[in-house]
């Protein structure tokens, strides 16, 4: 089945669980008639709980849901459908109090009764769950610290959710209407013990050895892992991995695209670059140490969107997925025209540009650097990659139909996103590899 028509299937059983709950408050027996705002409160409360519960299989990993997507959209996705979940849930009690305020005594924690003491702990776990992700750096949260506490609230919120419910009784004081409100919530954090339980003890089974980390230019490391009794793993160019180091269990895990070419499975090599507490202290690995890598996975490669051409676009450390795709085309003896543009802030930290001046020579490449501090007698492009840079550069063929691939921070690919659609490029021939994901 076409990955888009997967993606159309997911959207729609999306929906259809999200709506579950108002369907089982409308199946008799139903309690006798209340205010609007009781109704309304008791609706928005299920459907929040439903969509928190999701959440676990958003993060899931599964190939079959990233693929039609992209892990970005994806993950942006759970970022911002939480927020809308929260405020589904934040209105259940607010909306009753609205009703009746007496009720506001509900909101005291160790007030009340069980019932309103564990759905006011499950509100509050939630909100104190998203704050801690909206405000991680500048509190200065490790990623392995933030992961472990994200879970323990977020199951833990769950937990109490489902425990209110229970007391509270509205709605599920049948048995089967509760039992189906558990089966969701159980169905979505299996996906996290998947993820956490399951696929460590597939990963244990195709261990790596780290062969060799190489420092390239502008604080980037070239990590070099080779397969220890096993054939190596087989991906598409463009697609990444999530590295851990000791033990597949560990929370210590970062997403890497894979730099190396997809031709070639005895080693597995990812460009890291110096940009956190895990990343900089990837140039102390020492060979021979155990890694294990969980993946392929994303959908960023012109394996899966074949066109006459390619036109590539990094930002920084955004050239790692491209070293891929050019490795693997040059490997492939494809010759296809390919025009890279290479965004850095100086000549001096343009990592891997020896190498991409070789592959030049092996295939149909044109590079197009484009340098913030450019050196003294600097020719090329400098500034951004913008509007103007890419209408300079850009094929001017009567009906565009190469692919554009995108990749580096956050703002770089909405500015040139936006400058592609001022050149004419239609939206359908561009994806995009945002970082920054959590």
């Amino acid at each position: 089945m076409h990955r888009h028509a997967v993606g159309v299937l997911w959207v729609i059983l999306y929906i259809l669980l999200v709506l579950s709950p108002l369907v089982l408050m409308l199946v008799r027996p139903t309690p006798p008639g209340r205010p609007f705002l009781i109704e309304a409160s008791v609706a928005l409360g299920f459907v929040g709980l439903v969509m928190m519960a999701i959440q676990f299989v958003l993060i899931a990993r599964f190939p079959s849901m990233s693929a039609p997507f992209g892990i970005d959209m994806l993950l942006g996705y759970h970022r911002r459908i939480a927020i809308i979940a929260l405020s589904f849930v934040i209105l259940h009690p607010v909306l009753l109090i609205v009703n009746d305020p007496a009720l506001a005594a509900w909101l005291d924690p160790f007030g009340g009764t069980w019932a309103s003491r564990t759905g006011a702990w499950a509100v509050y776990a939630f909100i104190l769950l998203a704050l801690l992700s909206i405000f991680r750096k500048q509190l200065r949260i490790s990623y392995e610290v933030w992961r472990l506490s994200h879970t323990v609230l977020g199951l833990g919120a769950l937990l109490l959710a489902h425990i209110h419910v229970h007391l509270a009784g509205v709605y599920t004081d049948v048995v089967w209407r509760e039992a189906v409100l558990i089966v969701i919530s159980v169905v979505m954090v299996s996906a996290w013990g998947y993820i956490r339980l399951i696929k460590p003890a597939i990963v244990r089974r195709t261990p790596y050895k780290v062969a060799e980390v190489r420092p390239e230019r502008g604080d980037v490391w070239s990590l070099s892992l080779a397969p220890v009794g096993h054939s190596g793993m087989q991906f598409m160019p463009g697609q990444y991995g999530y590295l851990k180091f000791g033990t597949p269990y560990s929370f210590n895990e970062h997403p890497f695209s894979i730099a190396s070419s997809a031709e070639r499975t005895d080693r597995l090599e990812f460009a890291v670059k110096e940009l956190g507490d895990f990343t900089n202290r990837i140039g102390q690995v020492q060979p021979g140490t155990t890694a294990y890598v969980d993946g392929p996975h994303g959908s960023f490669s012109p394996d899966l969107t074949p066109a006459p051409g390619y036109i590539f676009i990094a930002g920084g450390i955004g050239i790692g997925p491209f070293m891929s795709l050019l490795r693997t085309l040059a490997d492939r003896n494809d010759q296809r025209p390919v025009l890279l543009f290479y965004g850095e802030k100086s000549w001096d930290r343009t990592a891997f540009r020896e190498e991409l001046e070789e592959l030049t020579k092996r295939m149909n490449l044109t590079i197009v650097y484009v340098l913030e501090q450019p050196p003294e007698g600097w020719e090329g492009e400098t500034g951004f990659v913008n509007e103007d840079v890419l209408r300079r550069h850009l094929p001017t063929d009567e009906g565009f139909e190469r692919h554009v691939f995108i990749c580096g921070p956050n703002p770089m690919i909405d500015a040139v996103e936006r400058a592609l659609t001022a050149c004419g490029i239609p939206e359908r021939n561009v994806s995009a590899e945002r970082f920054a994901l959590v």
